[in-house]
């Protein structure tokens, strides 16, 4: 019985130990309700923030104005609206945004996959509540980057206003 005791001691120990490393792990850097209190703030404060297609071209032509596509890299080397500079959203962290983007006073004009319509290879259509233009928005803002313009406009491909560039353009 003595014998018995000192296995099961000693086959426990180690087990107990465990157990105890993991109830000694931190909580995840997760927060879904500064999330939730963010996209609250960010959705009233976007309303102003979204602009037809012709006042997105106007801004584009500031000089110190950013077009950011947060899209894969794949898909913006393949096809993208030409002067825009790339950092997939999954990157994004406050040193790439910094690297990128300097000065956080910069305005910054985003579009996505559900803003072009009829190049369902270049530009395929996302969910619509799950666009990328909401969560990159978010996330800007989140970063201190509080000077972001949306495009409001779903624009056919063959619009002549779009001027494209990228290794699908012919």
């Amino acid at each position: 019985m003595k014998t018995n005791i000192i296995v099961l001691l000693i086959v426990l120990t180690p087990i107990t130990m465990l157990s105890q490393k993991k109830s000694e792990l931190k909580k995840s850097k997760v927060d879904y309700n500064s999330f939730l209190e963010i996209t609250e703030e960010v959705m009233e404060y976007r309303q102003n923030r979204l602009i037809p297609l012709d006042q997105f071209l106007d801004f584009a032509k500031d000089n110190g104005t950013i077009l950011l596509d947060t899209r894969s890299e794949a898909a913006y080397k393949r096809k993208h609206l030409k002067g825009s500079i790339h950092l997939n959203f999954s990157d994004f962290t406050e040193e790439k945004l910094a690297k990128l983007i300097p000065d956080k006073k910069t305005r910054i004009l985003i579009y996505c996959n559900n803003n072009i319509d009829g190049d369902a290879f270049n530009f395929p259509t996302k969910s619509i509540p799950l666009a990328l233009n909401i969560p990159t928005f978010i996330n800007l803002y989140g970063y201190g980057y509080k000077n972001i313009y949306e495009l409001s406009s779903l624009v056919p491909i063959r619009d002549e206003r779009l001027k494209f560039t990228g290794t699908e353009v012919e």
